[in-house]
């Protein structure tokens, strides 16, 4: 069995805790907090005003605490013990898991998953979207299913940008400056005791590169830093910002990424058993494991064949600005004294015209790197994240990949995004393990038995979660009129906004022209009058960025900010600024209706409506991405057919009116249908069928089991294969040159 994967790390703040409450510092710097609410309680009672600012206990640890009051508090101290004897068990233990107990003789060392970005928890912006929240979520599965693992990324010092909407609609961008002394990270320590640096040539110089370590639980995800001295000024920014918008300082960040992150397991002595390459951010980590075959004697054919045996790859996107590419020549300058060598790079040497070569897109322009084609040629296998994505995609990639591109969708890791009161209820009344989803129960899943879940019960949970939304959305609000000079009135209304008692429509995502956020108000007065019916009123919860080089999309947020001002639609369409996280989890917890339209076929998978769903929220969505599988009929709404009008203002206003006439005929209607007792009988039976559809079926449990059994699991056995041949080829080899020996001094 694989034993979980270590990695030594200095924290990075300094501070003396009570020896009663030493176990706190591990606690504080595993990320096993993120998903387990308990322990942040304990964070907040420590110190609340800085929990609340900071949201990451290391602020918390490191200031002004009166520990002698909470010591005395018998109340803490019993919480504190019965917290870390959970936690140490939880590392501790693992045998019970489901890939212990089936296939941990199967595979002979971690899996390496390589990433741009992850979202792990708001305080740590290294993290725009679902891109990165799917690579935190598969990280804290892992964790939970006991998968020797360890993730690879980039340490962002000034992350993701912090949104903010002025009074005209326009989306400003701020980039933070962490503190890495302040978050719960740590540089991680070589065999020599000593922070561990890396180091790439490029040209004309060498790159030093820091390593820092994040732990999520069981799983470590090492992060790559080029902010150091021993760099050059223009050097040091090159890990900065997520994203960045030139293309030089990005193919400079994928370098470090894939090259960099290869060098860094290496320097820790991780033999990895597969190698997942989460999007072609990473794809030069496969140049740089064939230049190590390279370097030790392999012809360059044999290298790039070992290469491909233990790599596997997931495409995330049908979109053209999310499939990476740089010009040849650029790529030629940069990469070039990396891989082919200049006299200063390691022994061996991949040639730059073959990587290009390899590199070339499914347009065949050969003045174009194709990361997704250079990874597709060089992976055992690949996957899209839904079955409807993996058709486009095959089809897309047909003539590049080497094999098909199949299936395996998407799915959430469900402690992170329930809702408590939604989570409490589960657990209190179904016994509800969400930590450990499983589908072989003695007694059948929990999830087949919410019918005994009264109606009463469920719909109090989700009111509760509809107050929590509508007070934190309020906070937010009214500190975004008031910065924009709004009067007292129009603040003071502002404690209105958001009743729970009122149907709750969320949209919230990446605002790209693709998803069509606009939809809804394609016909404004009709618009107006659902939401404004005098019995049966409707409100429209909006969140999102566009990326600060996406001037359509930012435009997009205009409109909708516009509306949302307007006398027509004022005090029913909101739109809250700074997605992140944490809006993430208060939406998918506390609206009623999750509204997704994105045109068909673009939407590869998105996860924002299967966190919904597991709350009890229903979709309404086009029949795209994870819902084209999602919907069986009775569990939410399809706006659509599966056929495509090639004029997309047709399809649009097509898409409009089924949407409106959806709401009206059937959502509101149904919402607003009460019993005898008041309830929403007919809602809660629908929550019931959303939840009980998508609580596995979506589940990152079940998500990695796919990836494990179908992915992992295989590519092992390949490279397994290919080892004992290449060792069966070499004692030939060696025997027959034995053989010549014994014959020449026979002769």
């Amino acid at each position: 069995m694989p034993t979980r994967v270590i990695v030594p790390t200095i924290p990075g703040a300094s501070f003396r805790l009570p020896p009663q409450l030493e176990g706190l510092r591990a606690l504080a710097y595993n990320l096993y907090w993120a998903w387990h609410p308990r322990t942040r309680v304990i964070w907040s009672r420590i110190d609340r005003k800085t929990w609340n600012r900071h949201r990451n206990p290391i602020p918390v640890l490191a200031g002004p605490v009166d520990w002698s009051l909470l010591l005395d508090d018998t109340s803490f101290m019993a919480e504190v013990r019965e917290l870390l004897r959970d936690f140490n068990r939880y590392l501790e233990n693992g045998s019970d898991r489901w890939f212990v107990r089936h296939h941990a003789s199967e595979l002979p060392g971690p899996v390496a998953y390589f990433c741009a970005e992850y979202g792990l928890y708001e305080s740590l912006g290294i993290y725009s979207g679902g891109l990165g929240v799917l690579a935190g979520d598969h990280m804290k599965t892992t964790s939970d299913m006991a998968l020797p693992f360890i993730g690879v990324g980039l340490m962002y010092r000034r992350g993701y940008f912090h949104q903010t909407i002025d009074a005209d609609g326009h989306q400003e961008h701020a980039y933070p400056d962490y503190d890495l002394s302040r978050l719960p990270v740590g540089r991680v320590q070589g065999r020599d005791g000593e922070p561990l640096k890396v180091t790439i040539a490029l040209p004309g110089r060498d790159l030093q590169i820091a390593v820092w370590a994040v732990q999520v639980g069981r799983t470590p995800v090492i992060l790559l830093d080029t902010d150091i001295p021993e760099n050059d000024d223009a050097d040091r920014p090159i890990t900065h910002i997520l994203y960045v918008r030139g293309r030089e300082m990005r193919l400079h960040q994928e370098l470090v990424l894939g090259v960099g992150g290869v060098r860094a397991l290496r320097a820790l002595g991780i033999d990895p058993a597969v190698w997942h390459l989460n999007e072609g951010h990473s794809a030069f980590l496969l140049a740089e494991r064939a230049r190590e075959f390279v370097a030790t004697g392999v012809e360059l054919d044999t290298a790039w064949d070992r290469v491909r045996r233990d790599s596997v790859f997931t495409i995330h996107t049908p979109v053209s600005a999310g499939n990476e590419r740089f010009a040849t020549d650029l790529v030629r300058q940069v990469a070039g004294p990396l891989l082919d060598g200049d006299g200063r790079a390691q022994t061996g040497g991949v040639p730059i015209d073959k990587v290009l070569e390899i590199g070339v897109g499914a347009d065949g322009d050969p003045t174009q790197f194709d990361m997704t084609g250079f990874s597709l040629r060089l992976t055992n296998d690949a996957n899209a994240v839904s079955q409807l994505h993996a058709a486009t995609a095959d089809t897309t990639w047909r003539g590049i990949s080497p094999h098909p591109i199949r299936g395996v969708t998407n799915g959430i890791h469900v402690p992170s995004w329930m809702g408590n009161a939604m989570s409490e209820t589960l657990a209190g009344e179904l016994d509800a393990d969400l930590d450990d989803l499983d589908e072989e129960s003695d007694v059948g899943p929990f999830w087949n038995h919410l019918d005994t879940l009264s109606t009463a019960e469920l719909w109090a949970a989700h009111q509760r979660e509809k107050l929590e939304l509508a007070i934190f959305a309020r906070r937010r609000l009214r500190n975004q009129f008031a910065r924009h000079g709004e009067a007292p009135t129009v603040l003071d209304a502002v404690e209105s906004a958001l009743d729970p008692d009122i149907l709750t429509i969320g949209f919230a995502r990446r605002f790209a022209t693709y998803k069509r956020a606009g939809l809804l108000f394609s016909d404004l007065d009709r618009m107006a009058r659902i939401l404004w019916n005098e019995d049966r009123p409707v409100q429209v919860v909006f969140a999102g960025k566009a990326h600060p080089a996406d001037r359509p999309g930012q435009q997009v947020i205009q409109e909708i900010f516009g509306r949302s001002r307007s006398e027509l639609l004022r005090g029913r369409v909101f739109i809250l600024e700074d997605y992140d996280m944490r809006i993430g989890r208060y939406l998918v917890a506390g609206v009623d209706v999750w509204l997704n339209n994105p045109r068909r076929p673009l939407e590869a998978s998105g996860t924002s409506g299967m966190k919904a769903a597991m709350n009890g929220a229903v979709n309404v969505s086009v029949l795209d991405g994870w819902w084209d599988e999602g919907f069986v009929g009775d569990n939410g709404w399809a706006i659509g057919g599966r056929e495509m009008n090639p004029d997309e203002g047709a399809q649009d206003w097509s898409d409009a009116q089924d949407l409106y006439r959806i709401l009206e005929d059937d959502v509101v209607p149904r919402y607003y249908q009460r019993d005898a007792d008041g309830l929403p009988t007919a809602w809660v039976d629908l929550m019931r069928r959303s939840m009980a559809s998508t609580m596995w079926r979506f589940s990152t449990t079940r998500m990695l089991r796919d990836y494990v059994e179908r992915m992992y699991l295989p590519a092992a056995e390949a490279a397994r294969d290919t080892a004992t041949a290449a060792a069966s080829e070499a004692a030939e080899r060696r025997n027959v040159s034995r053989a010549a020996i014994a014959a020449n001094q026979g002769g």
